[in-house]
C-alpha cells in the first residue's frame, strides 16, 4: 500500500509573499499537519504555543504550534500547523484537509476536492 501525496504551499498569514512549496504524506489519521520548522521560521510563521502529542509508540512529545496560510488544488485556507523537528515526518492532516474542503478518494487514493456536508437543518 502507498502513500497519498500532495503538493502544497505554505505562506505566512503576515506577508502571502512568504511562501514555501512541498510534498507533503496526505494522512487522515493525523489532526494537524506538520512542517519541518526550519521551513516555517523561514516564511516567517511564528509559534503561539506548545501542544503535547502522543507517538505510535505511545510516547508523548511536545512541539510548537503556529497558523499558517495552506494552498493545496487552487483553495485557500488558514490552518494549525505544527513545527516539525529533525526526526518528524512531514505530514498533511485532517484539520487542514478540511479546512479545505479536499478528502483521499477511498478507492484511487488520489487527493480531490470534497463535497461539505450540513450535519444538521432545521425542521419544520
Amino acid at each position: 500500500m502507498g502513500h497519498t501525496t500532495a503538493a502544497v504551499k505554505i505562506c505566512s498569514p503576515q506577508d502571502g509573499t512568504k511562501c514555501v512549496e512541498t510534498e507533503l504524506i496526505v494522512d487522515t489519521g493525523i489532526t494537524y499537519t506538520w512542517i519541518r520548522r526550519e521551513r516555517l521560521e523561514a516564511i516567517g510563521v511564528k509559534p503561539s504555543k506548545a501542544r503535547k502529542f502522543r507517538t505510535i509508540e505511545g510516547r508523548t512529545i511536545e512541539r510548537e504550534v503556529g497558523e499558517a496560510v495552506i494552498e493545496c488544488l487552487g483553495e485557500r485556507a488558514m490552518s494549525i500547523v505544527v513545527f516539525a523537528e529533525r526526526d518528524d515526518v512531514e505530514v498533511m492532516g485532517v484539520v487542514a484537509l478540511e479546512s479545505l474542503a479536499l478528502g483521499v478518494d477511498p478507492v484511487t487514493r488520489q487527493l480531490k476536492k470534497a463535497e461539505s456536508l450540513l450535519a444538521l437543518t432545521a425542521m419544520n
